[in-house]
């Protein structure tokens, strides 16, 4: 079985159990685009068998991000489920926050938290943070597509929209606006609304999944996940790519959506004629 689910992950569930529960309705192989904290909600893309071979053509995808902000504190993991390692007194007024929001559009430099998937040394920031190992993680480009503030929601809060490429991390942004702004941020709440095509207009609840007695009516066709040009092969070109035999057929320089008749095969890259399939999903 090929396809995606998008999976609605709520709070306080991590994306390892979406995954497992995808798994386990559908009893096949399942893997995951975007990983989601526990504290966060939202699209949770899952890949079904083969479907998980796109995943390097959907990462890049641009993200919309609906986050919370507290002002006046930080902690060790720059959200609200850390331990407070300092305070002050500033809060910021919604005209403050506009005027450098500006300053976070476009390709910026940006520090990971330490709190995250980067690796040092062969291990994850999260696993030596959480042992006390005092390490740093160097800054990284990141792009930052629009940034605005949707208003005020506590005393020290306010709503913001994010739109974003991949390998962006909210929690920075909540740090670096904050340090704009002189003063400390961390993260309070998270819910991506948009990764790529998937939204909730498309999504399912994982409840959904279990109580529907047709969960294949869920299922997101892998050819509609990317937007590259179309490629259909005739039978006698589909029979020697298939058996290897990368001759010149012809084709311009590009990537493909690659069909053999209506059927998905996957991406192909074809140069000097040739075509190879990089991610077989048939």
């Amino acid at each position: 079985m090929v396809g995606f689910i998008n999976v609605i992950k709520p709070v306080g569930k991590s994306s390892a159990y979406a995954v497992t529960a995808v798994k386990k309705r559908f009893n096949c192989p399942c893997g995951h685009m975007g990983t989601l904290d526990p504290m966060a909600s939202g699209v949770l893309p899952v890949g079904l068998g083969k479907s998980s071979r796109l995943f390097d053509y959907l990462l890049d995808k641009e993200k919309t991000y609906v986050a919370r902000f507290k002002f006046g504190f930080t902690t060790d993991t720059l959200d609200v489920t850390g331990e407070v390692t300092d305070t002050c007194d500033i809060i910021p007024s919604i005209s403050n926050i506009n005027a450098v929001l500006p300053k976070f559009i476009g390709k910026i430099d940006q520090i990971p938290p330490k709190y995250s998937a980067k690796c040092v040394d062969g291990k994850r920031g999260y696993q030596l943070a959480r042992k006390g190992v005092e390490f740093s993680l160097p800054p990284k480009k990141v792009t930052v597509l629009s940034a605005i503030c949707l208003g005020q929601t506590d005393k020290d809060e306010f709503e913001f929209e994010f739109v974003v490429k991949g390998g962006t991390y909210i929690r920075s942004l909540a740090r670096d606006i904050a340090k704009e702004l002189g003063t400390l941020g961390v993260m309070s709440a998270l819910d991506r609304t948009k990764a790529g095509v998937f939204d909730y207009s498309n999504g399912v609840t994982i409840e959904q999944l279990f109580e529907s007695d047709n969960p294949e009516k869920f299922l997101i066709a892998p050819d509609t996940t990317v937007n590259f040009e179309k490629l259909v092969l005739t039978e006698k070109q589909a029979t020697k790519i298939l058996n290897g035999v990368f001759e010149n057929y012809g084709f311009k320089n590009g990537t493909y959506r690659v069909y053999n008749g209506e059927q998905f095969w996957g991406i192909g890259i074809a140069q000097n004629g040739s075509l190879r399939i990089k991610s077989y999903v048939r």
